[in-house]
Formats: C-alpha cells, sequence, structure tokens
C-alpha cells in the first residue's frame, strides 16, 4: 500500500517537467539545504506550522504547505515543523516503528532532497508530509494519543539531571526518564545529551534496530533545523528507547533481546588498547558471514572479538556486518533484512559520533550480535533463498556497454538477481560505484 500511495504521489502532485503541485515553488538550492545550524535562527513562531501541518486535512496540506513557501515559508521551517508534528501526535507505541516511520523517515527524505536537482529538491518532503497525515489518522484512529507537557515542577537541577536521567533509563521507569530528559536538554551540552542516549539506543533488539535508527536520525536532524528543538524530539526519544513488549520489567529480567548487551558489556576489556589502529584483513568479512548465517549472537561477538584481539582494523568488522546484512535482504527481499541493513547504518553511526572509548567498543560487538537475530526473524517469515555473496553466478553475463547502468537499472523490479550480476560486472569492469550510486538515487525519485 505504501508503495502504491508513493506513486500516487508521484504521479498526481508533481512531475520532473515541473507541471504540477511543485510548479512555481521558490527552487531550494544546495547552499540553503546545507546551511549550517548556526546561520538559521528559529523562532517561537514555529508553532503556527505545526499546526497548519496537524489541523489541515491530507487532501488539502500540500496545498496549504505549498502556499506557505509561495509566501516565504522555508525549507528548514518545514523540516522542523513536520518533525515536532509527528513527535507530537504519533507515538513510538506499540513498536517504534509501522506508523512512526512518518518520523524515522524525515531526516532520509531531507538527505534525498540534499541528492536531488535543484527543481525536485521539495518532492522527498512533500511525500513525507502526506505520509505524515497517513500515520496521525492511525494514531487518531487508535488511540488518540498526543504528547503532553512536561512536569515542571519534577525536572532534575543541572547538578541531579545527569545522573537522574541514567538511572531512569537503567531502570525502564517511563515517567522518570521523561522529565530526566528534558533536564538533560536544558542543562547540559548537546555533544553530551547525545553520548548518554547513545548508551541505551543499540542495548536491545526490540523493534529491529529502530530505537538506534531514532536516535541517528533524530541527531542528524537536530543538526539541520537547530538544537533549539530538542526538548520534545528528545523526550519523544526516551520515550521510544524505553519501549517494551510488556514483559517483566528489562531491569529485573533477562531477556533473550537485552542478552547480548549484558554480555558484550562483559567482553570489552579484552579488545586491545590499540584497537583502533589495526590493520585492514579481507578475510574478516568472509569468516563473519558464516557466523551470520548458522551462528548465535554470542558466537558473532566472539567472531569479532577474536579479529580484533588479532590487530585486524574495525574497519573489516563493519565491512562484514554492512556486506552480511545485504546478503541477508538478498536471501529475503523484504522489512527484516532492509531493517538488518539501516540498523547497521544506524549503530555505525553512533559508533562514529560518539567519543566514548568504551562504548564505541561495546556498539561493534553489538552490531555483529545482532546479525544472527535479524537472520531468526527473517526465518519466521519464510524461507532464507541459498544466495551467499560471492556466489551470485556466472560473471559472463552480457552487459551492454553503451548503457549499463539503464540495462541493470530496468531489470531492477523485473529481475534483481540478474541486476545483481549485471551490477558486480559493471564494477569489475572498472565501472564507477559513484555513478551507480547516483543513478539509482535518480532512480527513487
Amino acid at each position: 500500500m505504501h508503495n502504491h500511495s508513493r506513486r500516487k504521489f508521484l504521479t498526481t502532485s508533481a512531475s520532473v517537467s515541473g507541471v504540477g503541485l511543485l510548479a512555481g515553488l521558490p527552487v531550494v538550492s544546495s547552499r540553503q539545504a546545507n546551511l549550517a545550524a548556526d546561520q538559521v535562527r528559529f523562532y517561537n513562531g514555529i508553532e503556527p506550522t505545526v499546526r497548519l501541518i496537524e489541523q489541515t486535512s491530507r487532501e488539502k496540506l500540500l496545498d496549504a504547505v505549498a502556499d506557505r513557501i509561495r509566501k516565504g515559508l522555508s525549507y528548514r521551517e518545514v523540516l522542523a515543523a513536520l518533525f515536532l508534528a509527528g513527535i507530537r501526535n504519533v507515538q513510538p507505541r506499540p513498536s517504534v516503528g509501522f506508523k512512526f516511520h512518518c518520523v524515522l523517515v524525515v531526516n532520509s527524505c531531507h538527505l534525498a532532497s540534499l541528492s536531488g536537482p535543484d527543481s525536485d529538491r521539495w518532492l522527498p518532503i512533500f511525500w513525507a508530509l502526506d505520509y505524515f497525515k497517513s500515520s496521525q489518522g492511525d494514531e487518531s484512529r487508535r488511540s488518540g494519543w498526543k504528547m503532553s507537557p512536561v512536569d515542571e515542577s519534577q525536572i532534575p537541577s543541572p547538578r541531579k539531571c545527569r545522573q537522574e536521567f541514567i538511572t531512569a533509563m537503567q531502570n525502564w521507569d517511563v515517567a522518570r526518564a521523561d522529565v530526566a530528559a528534558a533536564g538533560v536538554v536544558r542543562h547540559l551540552g548537546a555533544v553530551e545529551v547525545f553520548g548518554l542516549f547513545a548508551r541505551f539506543a543499540a542495548r536491545d533488539y526490540r523493534s529491529i534496530g529502530h530505537k538506534a535508527i531514532y536516535l541517528a536520525n533524530a541527531w542528524r536532524t537536530l543538526q539541520v533545523i537547530g538544537w533549539e528543538f530538542a526538548e520534545p524530539i528528545m523526550r519523544s526519544l526516551a520515550f521510544a528507547l524505553l519501549n517494551h513488549n510488556g514483559e517483566t520489567n528489562p531491569s529485573e529480567a533477562d531477556h533473550l533481546v537485552d542478552r547480548p548487551w549484558r554480555t558484550n558489556g562483559e567482553r570489552i576489556a579484552e579488545i586491545p588498547q590499540d584497537w583502533l589502529g589495526g590493520k585492514i584483513d579481507h578475510g574478516v568479512p568472509k569468516e563473519l558471514f558464516s557466523v551470520f548465517r548458522e551462528g548465535d549472537p554470542d558466537a558473532s561477538s566472539r567472531q569479532a572479538l577474536q579479529a580484533l584481539k588479532k590487530g585486524v582494523s574495525p574497519q573489516s568488522i563493519w565491512d562484514g556486518i554492512f556486506v552480511g546484512a545485504g546478503e541477508l535482504l538478498m536471501r529475503q527481499p523484504g522489512i527484516i533484512g532492509l531493517h538488518g541493513l539501516t540498523t547497521a547504518n544506524a549503530m555505525h553511526f553512533l559508533w562514529k559520533t560518539t567519543g566514548d572509548d568504551q562504548l564505541r567498543r561495546r556498539l561493534l560487538l553489538q552490531a555483529s550480535s545482532f546479525q544472527p537475530l535479524f537472520r531468526e526473524s527473517a526465518k519466521k517469515r519464510g524461507k532464507l533463498a541459498a544466495r551467499y555473496v560471492g556466489q551470485l553466478g556466472d560473471d559472463s553475463v552480457p552487459l551492454s556497454k553503451r548503457e549499463p547502468l539503464g540495462e541493470i537499472l530496468a531489470e531492477i523490479s523485473s529481475d534483481p538477481l540478474s541486476a545483481a550480476r549485471k551490477t558486480r560486472r559493471f564494477l569489475g569492469q572498472g565501472g564507477s560505484s559513484y555513478r551507480f550510486v547516483d543513478a539509482t538515487r535518480r532512480l527513487f525519485f
């Protein structure tokens, strides 16, 4: 249904030639979209734009926003209002996914805008506006939930807020974490706040990685729209990170989805002190693949640990994680394999961004542990095809010399295995991976 509505949106609301809803809107230049956050100051008057998005019907919203843009509403104001409307009207429950994707996709739509031509730069944002209305309607039918104001009387002091947040998150205490999240945003620096949340974003496998995805995308979005909007966003994030399935409080139990984080926390002491200075080893990803295919989370973590103890660069382990996740998606195209990749992306972002050495070690092992969990989740949805990285078949598959990328893209929907073989041939013959990525971005548009 999402694919159908996306295509319908494209055909009814815009076209490459500029005819339709987007015609006449001010062009968003690459410089405008990439402007540093400290050069833009949002004012408290963003509320009317948020309410416009919340209160206008789905059928009329795009026209209403387009009209405001023509009157001077900026790209960044639209992006900020869209994100805030999502976190105020859609809760990350019962899972940090499904209808909540209207929040999770905002940063991705922004990145798609940056990668597209100036004339099409509004297109992903307008699609996200339409998608929000769908999720808002879903939430309204389910529960009518809206984020409530924070309890000002309970917000901890600057001296206590950090420990209050840690204690609340460790105890899975939603009410206490809500006020503590507001406190750390008000009293601590942005980088320190990110580090605190990063300690809890990948500690459990619930919601198939969406918790790490939410932190990564929320942080990246805040770099664009401004830290002044952080408090409600980080409150929503704390609520999401504490999401569990109604079982015994995870702080008082030994649930399977929580176990790898504890195990990896004990294991990081075995990683050498100079672990970041290791050497690239192209054999390590292949060793990881075999464990990802048959082993359990503990075995995957141990395999990554052994490589680090031998002086292998973390990059070789991340190579194995990314390609191993891609292999699972190849074996079973669908939602589980897709989130194996997006979760790996998010955890790698957390790993790159945090300055806490102990947390970085733990995130790397945790990302390895997650791969067998995604495999088992995929098995519950159906059989995994016997397709493996490096075993795609005949390398002599014919490929047009004149328009190789056009031929590959034409087959992606109809015959993905053939397209994969031709992609490998294209790269093997010296074809540019950057050209391939640019071409697939245009396909998404």
